[in-house]
């Protein structure tokens, strides 16, 4: 069964060798009690571990069953000693940390045997050494040599066929030591047991066979034994073994658990001081993700505030606002700039011209929309997509003093214009209507997805004072600001002031006057009592059949009252909410929003108008005046054409209709007339006569001293005094002429003058009667219109009609400036595939005015991640320190590992287990502390910054991540000392203490 052939064993330090063993050869019985006694440094302990395959020889061969060692790998020998061989040591060599049963059964977790069954043949091995009610406590719990017997016990789980004592009752008194020999001699009675003892006595009472050995040498054998059969001994290559060893990763991870769990205090202190680099981490990450979230949400807030907007039509303002940042496109001159001189950058001048040559750009938005219905190249994954139509939203109210008027801020400045400073401001304020926009008091809400008529931007930017949000297309809600005000302008809007109040304080402050505000305040059940309503632009037409025309009846106040209080017109809408935005603002200009239900609630009904039907039936005629279109081939008629047009309608006149053309045609001099009459009067007038005669007649009617009139006069040059007096002159001779005219001729009875007209439009123009010049004249004021001012697309516009096909504008409201600059691409790449009247430009005017935003940000990231690197690399080298002190410690269990048969991964997988576990845990802690510190940063953040939306929060993940990395960390730190540890010798480590 075992033979040793010439077994040589020398020991190497530096340049001196040692022969422990010297050509011992034996052979052994498969089942005999075998004592090996000698002195002290004979070899026995040497013997036994080389039989064990603790130690290898240097030259000779152990066969084993036939077959030869000399090819055994690691992994043979180590299925040898899980399988074959049981060790009893001197020490008991228990693992301390380990119960009792979890001692015996170490050796069957290396053969793969299940949990159950190792618990049943631990629990028959230690009922076999009397042992099962201590097989719960502790080695320290045990006498010497109970724990000699839990060693005998673990040495024979396995069933090996050979059981190798080194000095078991070296540590014992007589009486227990005569117990254990007992127990070896009763093993004996079936298997190879060989006992290396310093005790002759025990040796003579209890082997079957004894061998004494003497400076590596057998000197004596007392029972020798020679097999019968001399075959030829296998190689390893030839016959394996049986099944390898492994210890499983849960087995490892118990030994280091209950081993850690043994110093509970150095343990946790390990894991602080490891969880040290995490719990930095964590507060970067913290920090990282709270700033991060914020700039999300300013984000957010801007690009929903000033969204990627393209309009139908617009200028483009890109290089006066570039102009106007002092920033150029174009590269330097390389001009060689002087130290000591100062130069100038032309932005006023780059500015102006960029003003004066600001292109209009028109955008065909219509195949755009297509485009984007289509997927949109993947805009519409990036960006929610709003099609904005230029409805006119005629909505109305009632001032406190009952009278309707008109819910904007444009009627109420105009109004209050026409007031101060009298006039009609309509046109200027059309005309500059899109700088008003930001004053404009009804805004439409962005919808939201899947139908919602409000969109979570929108949501998580208001929070909800009262009432409801808009759940209806009539519904409207009211916003506020973050200290619930709204703008003096409003309250015109809502009508709480009235007009002549408004223009009451503005004449105050016109003329100087100190007014007292006073603050008003209104509860929220109040304003949501508010009503509007809604005129579409078709209702304010009313057909006359007698004329086949339609009449605009809001164009008087009793016309616009009548249609406000019909319940036969215009849509009630009702404030049912109030919503307040937060300190950083909000996506809405205005105050009252309305959804855009309301907006596809008008688009329809309007083109379900019969006004409207009846325009799209007849595109050549203009349905509201009955009067056709001009069409492209239509000219203006001529002088004559007109003379004679006028003339005959004016024959198709009562004779007091006729008399009263007459009068006021003669009482239009000629040209020419005016012309003689100023030349002549000019004639003998110099410089000075002007000057003196202005001074004397103007300073007084002007309000000025003489002097400073004249000191004006003396800057102008003689063309433009002299113009500006011939000028005046000309107006002068026109009023004195019409007033002779008009005073003669009213004299005449009306009849006489009828005829004087017939018979200057059967005579023509000419000297006599009416000149051409008259003729035009009254053409231009009498004649009745043949073709209608407006346009077929004017027309449809003003009736408020829509096609949803052809928006007017399109706005892409992305979520972070990263998916901006990508939908930026996605249009260029749209442009470059289609015609370029196709293509679209627009001005991005956050690209503009905030670009560096996107550097800040990556700055800050790059610091953090620093700053995480430094962590890193610190928790590494700790832990890789920390894993080798216990790598040290623990090198004796080394040892015990390796005679039960663990291989070197088998080891290596403990301390991999071990750093694991020391990593989850200083993972855990680290997040754990982190998340309560992060209670009393964010309280001095909010301290510092009064920012409340600015919090350092660990988001879930990351902090799932950090632990993952602390393990990961560990592990990769503990692999060196792990791998130190399985190329420990197992002969050292069990010497070790």
């Amino acid at each position: 069964m075992l033979k040793l052939t010439n077994i040589r064993k020398t020991y190497t330090v530096g340049d001196l060798s040692v022969d422990a063993l010297r050509g011992v050869s034996l052979e052994f019985r498969d089942n005999e009690f075998v004592s090996i006694l000698g002195p002290s440094g004979c070899g026995k302990t040497t013997t036994l571990n080389i039989i064990g395959g603790l130690d290898r020889y240097t030259s000779g061969d152990l066969i084993i069953n036939g077959r030869s060692t000399k090819e055994y790998t690691d992994s043979d020998w180590d299925t040898y000693r899980n399988h074959s061989v049981g060790f009893v040591f001197q020490s008991y060599n228990l693992i301390p940390h380990q119960t009792i049963l979890a001692n015996v059964e170490l050796a069957l977790t290396l053969s793969g045997v299940s949990k159950a069954e190792r618990h049943r043949r631990a629990k028959e091995a230690l009922e076999q050494v009397g042992l099962t009610d201590h097989m719960h406590k502790r080695p320290n719990q045990l006498s010497g040599g109970q724990m000699q017997r839990v060693a005998i016990a673990r040495a024979l789980i396995n069933n090996p066929d050979i059981l190798l004592a080194d000095e078991p009752t070296g540590a014992l008194d007589s009486e227990t030591s005569v117990q254990v020999m007992d127990l070896l001699r009763e093993v004996a009675k079936d298997r190879l047991v060989i006992m290396v003892t310093h005790n002759p006595e025990l040796a003579q009472a209890y082997s079957t066979r004894i061998i004494q050995l003497k400076d590596g040498e057998v000197i004596a054998d007392s029972n020798p034994y020679e097999s019968q059969e001399d075959a030829p001994a296998l190689t390893g290559k030839e016959a394996k073994a049986g099944k390898k060893t492994s210890m499983s990763f849960p087995t490892a991870l118990s030994l280091s658990l209950n081993n850690l769990m043994t110093k509970k205090g150095r343990t946790f202190l390990t894991a602080f001081a490891g969880s040290i680099g995490i719990i930095g981490i964590a507060l970067i990450l913290s920090l990282s993700s709270g700033i991060n979230t914020y700039i999300t949400k300013v984000q957010q807030d801007t690009l929903t505030s000033y969204p990627i907007t393209i309009e139908a039509e617009s200028v483009d303002m890109t290089s006066m606002l570039t102009s106007l940042m002092g920033v150029s496109d174009e590269e330097d001159s390389g001009a060689p700039r002087e130290e000591d001189r100062v130069y100038v950058s032309n932005v006023m001048y780059d500015m102006m011209d960029s003003m004066m040559n600001a292109e209009t750009v028109t955008n065909n938005l219509k195949a755009f929309k297509e485009y984007l219905e289509e997927g949109g190249g993947g805009i519409t994954d990036l960006a929610q997509v709003y099609y904005g139509y230029d409805f006119k939203f005629d909505i109305y109210n009632k001032d406190p003093d009952g009278k309707v008027v008109k819910s904007d801020v444009m009627s109420a400045m105009e109004t209050a214009m026409g007031s101060l400073y009298g006039g009609d401001y309509t046109d200027y304020f059309n005309s500059m209507g899109s700088m008003y926009e930001s004053f404009d008091v009804w805004q439409e809400l962005l919808p939201g997805e899947d139908g919602q008529l409000v969109s979570s931007q929108v949501l998580d930017q208001y929070e909800l004072l009262y009432g409801h949000w808009p759940e209806e297309y009539n519904q409207v809600i009211l916003f506020v600001d973050d200290n619930n005000q709204v703008s003096d302008l409003m309250l015109y809007a809502l009508g709480l002031v009235s007009v002549d109040e408004m223009n009451e304080t503005l004449a105050a402050l016109q003329a100087g006057e100190e007014v007292e505000v006073e603050d008003q305040s209104w509860s929220y059940e109040e304003l949501c009592q508010t009503q509007f309503k809604l005129l579409l632009p078709y209702e304010r037409y009313q057909y006359d059949a007698n004329t086949n025309t339609y009449t605009d009846l809001s164009a008087t106040q009793t016309g616009l009252e009548m249609l406000y209080n019909s319940n036969q017109t215009g849509i009630t809408l009702q404030v049912v909410g109030v919503a307040r935005s937060g300190s950083n603002g909000g996506m809405m200009s205005g105050s009252l929003g309305y959804t855009n239900a309301l907006t596809q609630y008008a688009i329809d009904h309007t083109a379900d108008s019969q006004l409207v039907k009846d325009q799209l039936a007849n595109p050549d005629t203009d349905v509201i005046t009955n009067l056709p279109f001009r069409q492209e081939g239509d000219t203006e008629p001529t002088d004559q054409e007109k003379a004679q047009a006028i003339g005959e309608y004016l024959l198709t006149l009562d004779a007091q209709s006729q008399a009263e053309a007459y009068v006021d045609g003669m009482s239009q001099p000629s040209q020419q007339y005016v012309d003689d009459t100023v030349d002549a009067q000019m004639a003998n007038i110099t410089r000075e006569d002007i000057e003196k005669m202005i001074s004397q007649e103007y300073a007084a009617q002007m309000g000025v001293d003489a002097a400073t009139l004249d000191e004006y006069i003396a800057g102008m040059s003689d063309e433009e005094l002299f113009a500006q007096v011939e000028e005046a002159m000309a107006a002068q001779i026109k009023e004195q002429y019409a007033a002779a005219a008009k005073e003669q001729l009213s004299a005449l009875p009306a009849a006489q003058l009828s005829a004087m007209l017939a018979q200057a439009v059967e005579q023509g123009p000419s000297d006599q009667g009416l000149s051409l010049e008259q003729f035009v004249y009254l053409y231009d004021n009498y004649m009745p219109p043949t073709h209608s001012d407006s346009t077929y697309q004017d027309n449809l516009d003003l009736m408020g009609y829509i096609d949803l096909e052809s928006p007017s504008s399109i706005s892409l409201y992305a979520d972070t400036f990263k998916e901006k600059d990508k939908i930026a691409d996605l249009i260029t790449a749209y442009n470059q595939q289609v015609a370029e009247e196709d293509q679209i430009s627009y001005t991005d005017y956050v690209a503009l005015l905030m670009s560096s935003i996107t550097d800040i940000i990556s700055g800050v990231s790059y610091l953090l991640i620093g700053f995480v690197s430094i962590s890193l690399v610190v928790s590494s080298i700790m832990i890789g320190i920390i894993t080798y002190i216990s790598v040290l410690e623990r090198t004796k269990e080394i040892g015990i590992l390796r005679a039960v048969g663990a291989s070197k991964k088998d080891v290596s997988r403990v301390f991999n287990a071990e750093t694991l576990i020391v990593g989850l845990g200083a993972g855990v802690l680290g997040i754990v502390v982190t998340l309560l510190l992060n209670i009393p940063i964010n309280a001095a953040i909010h301290a510092v910054t009064g920012l409340t939306e600015l919090s350092a929060a660990l988001p879930p993940v990351g902090g799932a991540i950090l632990v993952a990395i602390s393990a990961i960390l560990t592990i990769l730190a503990g692999l060196i000392p792990a791998r130190l540890a399985a190329k420990k010798d197992p002969v050292e480590a069990l010497r070790s203490e």
